[in-house]
This record gives structure tokens, C-alpha cells and sequence, in this order.
């Protein structure tokens, strides 16, 4: 379990095996925010299933035997589809915690619904340390990966960890009231647990949502377009050339960089390798070289070539 895809594979199974007994747990015992608890994990898995997907395209998209078969159809890598997927994911979560709000505000104002309260602390107690015990794995691994799909995939157990933990403290409080002078409460208990978790739930996809849309929108990162011109004034000084232009954005894990250097008319005349060793100048300074870095580099006496 060292690789993105071993995790994401680990986790789509537990998960999956978590929203099968949540769902069977919430039939049995009449609780709406356990079948809840299920359906979010499900859809989860699904989506964690779509990541693994797409991170198996960019990872097998650099080998030769693979290149030769998507490259034609794909030149520009799969960049793209992370903050697609990323996106979907976190939309998905947010339209179901919305509807599991309004589900619960219906029931609370229809008088609420009776619930077995000893299954379902079972459920909880079960399903709780599941979740924590897969959030600490999957946010230790990542601290060595740094990928932003097991990112989103740790957030989502910790998410369904605090869910679960709040159901089971909901549970035990209407255990505990049964036969009181409380117990006309108990009733209540599963769709207001259930509403006071979507309103926890509703917010916390919204920033990988964001960060998805500026990816796709390709909206420039204003420290990676600070970092290049930075170098790219720096070379440009250094060689006499006239200024540049940067364009640059971030896709997913992927770093597009476009860099035109306007070079003075009637300048002396280089060789191909020495324009080369510029590059490579440029390109060690900018950093972070690798398969998730696009860098083009181009030269040209037009201002208008670089625009």
C-alpha cells in the first residue's frame, strides 16, 4: 500500500463494504441519517473509483506501450480530467448533504420516527472507527505522495468519521432518555442528528469545488506566474534579451508553463545548442521538472508571436 492507486483501490473497498451494512443497518433499524450515512458512502466509493480511473490514465499514459496507444488521441495528457472528477465529486456530496438537510427538516416537522437505538449504536461504534482509522491512513500516506485525489479521499473518511461519531452521540442520548420523563423526545433524535450533520457536511466540499473549477477555467496561480517571471526576468537580463512573456496555469497536478522570450532584431546569431542550453537554464530554474510539468520555451523578434 505505497502507491496512490493501492490506497484509492483500499479505500473504494472498504467503503463499498461500509455503505452496503450502513444501508442494510438503516432498513432495520428505521434511522434515515444511518441509510444517509450509507448512500454518502456509496456515492463516495463511486467517485473514489472515478479517481483511481483517471490516476491510472495519467500514471500509464508516460509508459511507452501506453503512450503509443492514447498518444495520438491524446497529446495533451490527462491532466484535464483531475479537477473534472475532483469537481463532480465534491458537487456530488454537496447536492447530497442538501437533500439529506431537507429530508431531515421533514421529518422533524412530521413528529419525527422511532428508532432502535441498540443496532443503531452498533452500527455507529463499527462504522466510526473504520472511518478514523482509514482518515489517519490515508492523510500519513499522503504526506509522502502529495496527491490531491487521496486529499479529497482523507477528508471524505474524516468527513464520514465525524458524521457517524455525532449519530452515535445522538444514539446514545436517546438511548439513555428511553423510559424518562424524556422520552417524548426520542422521536426526534434521528432527523435532527441528521440535519446538525448535513449543516457540518454541506461546507466542507466547497474549497476542493472551487480549486476544481479555477483548474478548469484555467485561472493562472498567481505564485506559479510570480516564480516564473521572477526567472524569466532574471535570464532575460542575463542575455540581453528585449522582456517576455509567461503563461501558465495549473491543471489538476499538472503545471502548464509557456514562456516567449523577445529577442532584440539583428542580434548576433546562436546555434540551435547554445538557444538549447538557455532552455535548460530556464527550465532548472523554474524547478520541479518532471512528468507533471509542461514547459515551453520559444524565442522571437515579434512581440506579437509571444501575445
Amino acid at each position: 500500500m505505497r502507491s496512490e492507486q493501492s490506497i484509492l483501490r483500499l479505500s473504494i473497498a472498504v467503503t463499498f463494504a461500509l455503505a452496503g451494512f450502513g444501508v442494510i443497518f438503516g432498513v432495520l433499524t428505521g434511522s434515515s441519517s444511518i441509510i444517509f450515512d450509507g448512500i454518502y458512502s456509496a456515492m463516495d466509493a463511486s467517485m473514489t473509483m472515478l479517481a483511481l480511473l483517471v490516476s491510472r490514465l495519467i500514471t500509464q499514459s508516460l509508459a511507452e506501450r501506453t503512450q503509443a496507444r492514447l498518444r495520438p488521441h491524446f497529446t495533451m495528457g490527462f491532466w484535464h480530467l483531475e479537477p473534472m472528477v475532483l469537481g463532480l465529486s465534491g458537487s456530488l456530496l454537496i447536492g447530497a448533504a442538501g437533500y439529506a438537510l431537507v429530508t431531515a427538516v421533514s421529518s422533524l416537522m412530521a413528529g419525527g420516527r422511532e428508532l432502535q437505538f441498540g443496532q443503531a449504536i452498533l452500527y455507529a461504534v463499527i462504522t466510526v472507527v473504520t472511518a478514523a482509522a482509514m482518515a489517519l491512513y490515508g492523510r500519513r500516506a499522503n504526506r509522502r505522495i502529495g496527491s490531491m485525489f487521496l486529499e479529497l479521499d482523507a477528508k471524505a473518511w474524516a468527513i464520514s468519521a465525524a458524521m457517524t461519531g455525532a449519530l452515535l452521540t445522538a444514539f446514545g442520548f436517546g438511548w439513555a432518555i428511553q423510559g424518562t420523563a424524556w422520552d417524548w423526545m426520542s422521536p426526534y433524535v434521528d432527523p435532527a442528528i441528521l440535519a446538525v450533520v448535513s449543516l457540518v457536511v454541506l461546507p466542507m466540499p466547497i474549497p476542493t469545488v472551487r480549486q476544481a473549477l479555477a483548474d478548469i477555467l484555467l485561472v493562472t496561480p498567481q505564485d506559479l506566474k510570480s516564480h516564473v517571471d521572477r526567472v524569466a526576468r532574471a535570464a532575460a537580463a542575463r542575455h540581453g534579451f528585449l522582456g517576455h512573456r509567461a503563461y501558465v496555469a495549473r491543471v489538476g497536478r499538472g503545471r502548464q508553463i509557456e514562456l516567449f522570450f523577445i529577442v532584440p532584431q539583428g542580434a548576433p546569431a546562436r546555434t540551435l545548442e547554445e538557444w538549447d542550453a538557455i532552455r535548460d537554464e530556464v527550465g532548472d530554474q523554474i524547478g520541479d521538472e518532471g512528468p507533471d510539468r509542461w514547459l515551453t520555451i520559444a524565442f522571437t523578434t515579434d512581440p506579437e508571436w509571444a501575445s
